[in-house]
């Protein structure tokens, strides 16, 4: 598949996808959020590839929605936009427009190399994992433009920084910058600009050799249904994946590369 507006590129079982409006600092309209999502669903269904990194071209990771495509849509109009028919065996918190990341299998790691605001913040809390440049900036934007909370920021950022630090970056919309992005827990670490593509990769890279795609996959499933269980819920299915686990065929290569010293070779399978 090619695309207009985005980069993608694999190697090493790490699959990057790179918003490609660098004019634009990589604000979303239809077409690049279209493209993104196709993107996102391909490298997931990649069977080579174990990570999926999502950065920006430029200086901006992505600077929001493309202000000149705001206004004029109704509820009706947003919700035809969604890009795919509802899997009504998958959580519905999960399958909306632009919030589908945790629907995804493999971890998405959000290389943010620049200014993340509005709508770009919004993609980068769906990311599983958040490194940053340490000259990157965050907003959320919508106060000083006159716009609520969009695609379900407000239920995302007090999980991630908590109740109070949401409130308050919401409601003044200021403008931070990398450390204390890293100090609230919003990103997960900061690295020199000029390190950061070597220092995601690296863990990138690391995280398709060592770990098994199956364990991905259940670990992300379990932590992105927490939210919606009590602790007896989350113990109850902890165990029925531990069963499931423990005759998979990954935990049988797991095993054997750990006795023998080696790098394993996951399938992801199974059994």
């Amino acid at each position: 598949m090619s695309f207009k507006t985005i980069l993608y590129d694999t190697a090493d079982g790490v699959t990057t996808i790179t918003l490609n409006r660098p004019e634009q600092m990589n604000s979303l309209n239809d077409e690049i959020v279209a493209e993104l999502y196709d993107a996102m669903w391909q490298a997931d269904a990649d069977r080579g590839t174990r990570v999926i990194v999502l950065t920006g071209a430029g200086r901006a990771f992505c600077a929001g929605g493309d202000i000149s495509g705001f206004g004029g849509q109704t509820p009706k109009q947003l919700i035809t936009k969604l890009p795919r028919p509802f899997d009504m065996n998958k959580r519905p918190d999960y399958q909306t427009r632009h919030t589908y990341f945790p629907r995804l299998s493999k971890p998405v790691i959000g290389m943010l190399n620049g200014a993340t605001a509005g709508l770009g913040l919004v993609y980068a809390l769906c990311c599983d994992i958040r490194f940053a440049a340490d000259s990157a900036v965050f907003t959320t934007a919508f106060a000083r433009r006159g716009l609520s909370g969009e695609y379900g920021m407000s239920w995302m950022l007090p999980l991630i920084v908590g109740h109070a630090n949401a409130l308050e970056l919401l409601l003044s919309a200021r403008k931070f910058h990398a450390p204390e992005a890293k100090e609230l827990g919003l990103v997960n670490r900061i690295f020199p600009a000029e390190k950061l593509a070597e220092e995601t990769y690296a863990y990138a890279k690391e995280m398709a050799v060592w770990c098994s795609p199956r364990s991905l996959r259940v670990l992300k499933e379990q932590v992105y249904e927490a939210p919606f269980q009590d602790l007896a819920e989350a113990v109850r299915m902890a165990n029925q994946d531990m069963m499931i686990s423990n005759v998979s065929a990954d935990f049988k290569e797991g095993t054997a590369s750990f006795k023998e010293k080696r790098a394993p070779n996951f399938s992801g399978e199974a059994e």
